[in-house]
């Protein structure tokens, strides 16, 4: 009987901890014949107001798209071009990324483990509703690894490259 290859879900932002929570997973999966699945969401929350037709079209739905493809692709190839691992996948989702990442993405491709940064891009968004990381720590339906820390276990200095 053939066992199933552990799966990590790292959701990324575009943040600084976001790249580090990468860079940590794509070493752990590395370690122990992991697959990656590299997740953005792009929160369709942010869209929504009384005037909720008319603050986004199409073509800044299909430019968002674009923009996180491309951010994905690059991250991708960064694990490849650096590292000389391509067991990754990306997706794109939309919706809201507390319950995306939490339940309804684990239950697609029943990942083993969630790596993620302690903070995100969207500071008022922490503020008003709370982080996703804390939600997902707290809700999540697998395992949640919090990174705090660079690849060689540095602690992270805003602003600063830290690869």
């Amino acid at each position: 009987m053939e066992t199933k290859k552990a799966s990590i879900l790292v959701p990324v932002d575009g943040s600084e901890s976001a790249e580090r929570s990468f860079d940590k997973a794509v070493k752990i999966a590395m370690t122990e014949n992991a697959h990656i699945d590299v997740l953005s969401v792009i929160d369709t929350r942010q869209f929504l107001g009384e005037m909720q037709d008319t603050l986004i079209t199409g073509d800044t739905v299909y430019q968002m798209t674009q923009d996180s493809e491309k951010y994905l692709k690059s991250l991708k190839e960064w694990a490849h071009d650096n590292l000389g691992f391509d067991d990754i996948d990306y997706h794109i989702r939309y919706g809201s990324p507390k319950a995306i990442i939490s339940y309804d993405f684990i239950k697609d491709h029943h990942n083993d483990l969630i790596i993620m940064g302690a903070t995100g891009l969207n500071a008022v968004e922490r503020m008003l509703m709370g982080s996703v990381t804390e939600y997902v720590n707290q809700h999540a339906l697998a395992d949640v690894l919090i990174v705090r820390t660079d690849i060689d276990n540095n602690p992270i200095k805003p602003g600063k490259d830290n690869r």
